[in-house]
């Protein structure tokens, strides 16, 4: 059970800080809801809180595993499928798992595979929406503007 001003990470939709715990009438009967902000998007979205596992709703890295995982993206990236459909099933899993270490090593070889050889209009969009959900959580985790964390991303890409 999470508390108000727990930050978490909702997969596929980024890092926010729950802003308030309230009760709903959902056909019938009465709901509580998680009430999150999520600061990179400007959203703010409910989730049943029992449905939290479901949803993969987990607390936000600590702040020595953000800046590990920051210091150390793209050091082993994960192999890539050379099939484009194949390559963009396993990279969405990916995604959808919460797992931050994935979520990077995915974020990792969109950048490389853009600045190499471009990206598809589907893929483009998934390192974007990729990198919104990495950069929110790492930003929340370390205390650290946004753009920062895009800066050092971009460093360890060269």
């Amino acid at each position: 059970m999470f508390s108000v001003g727990d930050k978490v990470l909702y997969p596929m939709h980024g890092a926010g800080v729950i802003e308030r715990i309230e009760e709903r009438e959902v056909l019938g009967e009465t709901v509580r809801f998680y009430v999150i902000t999520l600061p990179f998007g400007g959203m703010m979205v409910s989730i049943p809180v029992e449905r939290n596992q479901e949803v993969g709703l987990r607390p936000v890295v600590e702040e020595a595993e953000a800046r590990r995982i920051l210091e150390q993206f793209g050091a082993a990236p994960a192999e890539e499928d050379g099939n484009w459909s194949r390559r963009y099933r396993d990279n969405m899993l990916r995604i959808k798992s919460g797992d931050i270490e994935q979520l990077s090593s995915v974020l990792f070889l969109l950048m490389k595979r853009e600045r190499d050889r471009g990206l598809s209009t589907g893929e483009r969009k998934m390192m974007v929406s990729a990198r919104q959900i990495f950069v929110s959580e790492l930003s929340l985790a370390i205390g650290s503007p946004g753009h920062e964390i895009e800066r050092r991303l971009a460093e360890n890409l060269v």
